[in-house]
């Protein structure tokens, strides 16, 4: 499912795909980096903007392997994406020569995860499907060093606002990420539509539920097994934005095979910080 394709064909796309795909380095760096300290990465997000679905829970558990279980209600389970920009993403042990490091775009696509079912991981853990980013290094630098994050190159990628649209824009070009398309503005309504407002109580409820994380869990199919990572995304609720998405303009490609009710519920985090704290195979 989360096979590596470049954007674009050619020598420099080969060697990408290679290196992306290689279940030699990736076995090679688990034997070398599995004994050392983690290192930890940090980063000063922001226009964090979170679109959600709700899509039908027996459609999205096959996206998962067994034993995990999705939290559902109702038959329906909310699908997210969240898109945003990185602030000079890199080690968090480099402190402010931490300046240098770029900052691209990145779109985590996740699942949330039952918490009564949930064996050994831990609260409030969700299921990444797919992460897509601008930065050709930042991508193999993700599927090469990392498990948890299954990482594809965007064709095109735009994520941009005048302080009151949002747009997002990802084109896969030829490649193996996932479409997205969507136009979000500012709205002082916090009313939640009737699908989600029968599986939360109210709208900070379900901001709290969708924003709130303390892992990610994603299959690693070259081994079979799950991978965990601890992050801490330390969002403040009071600065949360209510978002309301065009009329017509939220399209994304994993809604084929995830049969959704109703509009995309929308929301921005201004700007947070973000840490990577651990990663390991479970």
């Amino acid at each position: 499912m989360n096979t590596y394709r470049h954007p674009r064909a050619g020598f420099c796309g080969g060697l990408a795909e290679r290196l992306a795909n290689s279940d030699m380095l990736a076995t090679t760096r688990h034997a070398v980096l599995s004994h050392l300290p983690y290192l930890k990465l940090e980063s000063d997000v922001t226009n964090v903007v979170y679109l959600t679905w709700l899509v039908e829970a027996g459609a999205a558990q096959a996206f998962l392997p067994a034993g995990v279980r999705l939290w559902q209600r109702e038959g329906m389970t909310p699908f997210t994406v969240l898109t945003y920009r990185h602030g000079h993403f890199g080690p968090a042990a480099a402190g402010r020569l931490r300046r240098v490091f770029p900052s691209p775009l990145q779109s985590n696509w996740r699942l949330y995860l039952d918490e009564d079912a949930r064996g050994a991981l831990p609260a409030r853990t969700v299921y990444f499907l797919k992460n897509i980013m601008s930065s050709l290094g930042y991508a193999l630098g993700a599927r090469i060093f990392s498990d948890v994050l299954p990482t594809h190159l965007a064709g095109r990628f735009i994520h941009r606002t005048d302080g009151t649209l949002f747009e997002t824009l990802i084109d896969p070009g030829n490649g193996s990420a996932p479409s997205l398309a969507c136009t979000a503005r500012r709205t002082d309504s916090t009313e939640l539509s009737a699908p989600f407002a029968s599986l939360f109580n109210s709208w900070p409820d379900a901001v709290e539920f969708l924003a709130c994380q303390d892992a990610a869990v994603t299959h690693v199919e070259r081994v079979g097994r799950l991978a965990l990572g601890h992050i801490e995304l330390p969002v403040d609720l009071s600065q949360v934005v209510p978002l309301k998405a065009e009329p017509g303009a939220a399209a994304c490609s994993l809604l084929d095979v995830l049969p959704s009710v109703g509009e995309p519920f929308c929301f921005v985090v201004p700007e947070v910080g973000f840490r990577v704290l651990s990663e390991r195979l479970l």
